[in-house]
């Protein structure tokens, strides 16, 4: 069974967070809340919870994942983008967005969009991220935890762990984060476009 823990959504508990980021270097598979919802995570580079994570998904390796980055400067490694999209991230972040963005060759090859170099990175507006990737020091590569055939992301922490308790490492239980997903923005068109509109706020975009 999963290892449950609850972190207080606005002041994390250290020692919490520091049992999260070990079962994530570990290699584990972690359900974690985030300024949008739920999602399932796992460290950069670890192909055995990355299949875990798809297995769960029931999505092939076309599946785009997300890079949840701690700040503008760790983005830059994985992201490669210009002074303009520069200025737009730093305005929309932290926040519920998720940008795709042309990778750089710190990205692994089967993480990437099969008929292009590209990547989806994210900066979440919440304490228990912003801590867990301190501690963990590197990216998160995320997916939303919605199950194959429902319409939207497990949120009830009562169905999560009825649902998960076998299928990852820890839950985190940050209390509601609600449903609606992050807004997505290709910052490879120029100008960028808005691909799904969410939680996050496209007026910028004139959309």
């Amino acid at each position: 069974m999963a290892e449950h823990i609850e972190i207080h959504p606005k002041n994390p508990q250290p020692r919490l967070i520091s049992r999260a980021a070990a079962v994530l270097r570990d290699g584990g598979v972690v359900v974690y809340p985030t300024d949008s919802c739920y999602a399932l995570g796992c460290r950069l580079g670890e192909k055995a919870a990355l299949d875990r994570i798809r297995m769960i998904r029931r999505v092939d390796d076309k599946h785009n994942f997300t890079l949840v980055c701690r700040d503008l400067s760790e983005i830059a490694t994985y992201a490669r983008i210009d002074n303009a999209a520069y200025r737009l991230l730093k305005s929309l972040t932290p926040g519920p967005y998720t940008f795709i963005t042309e990778a750089t060759k710190q990205v692994p090859r089967r993480l990437l969009h099969p008929k292009r170099r590209a990547i989806g990175i994210r900066v979440p507006d919440t304490p228990i991220v912003r801590d867990l990737l301190a501690e963990l020091d590197q990216p998160i590569l995320s997916t939303t935890l919605i199950l194959p055939g429902d319409e939207q992301p497990l949120d009830d922490m009562y169905d999560i762990r009825s649902l998960m308790d076998h299928c990852v490492d820890l839950i985190i239980d940050g209390g509601h984060c609600g449903t609606e997903p992050t807004t997505v923005v290709d910052m490879t068109a120029d100008p960028p476009a808005v691909l799904r509109h969410g939680r996050g706020d496209t007026s910028v975009f004139g959309a």
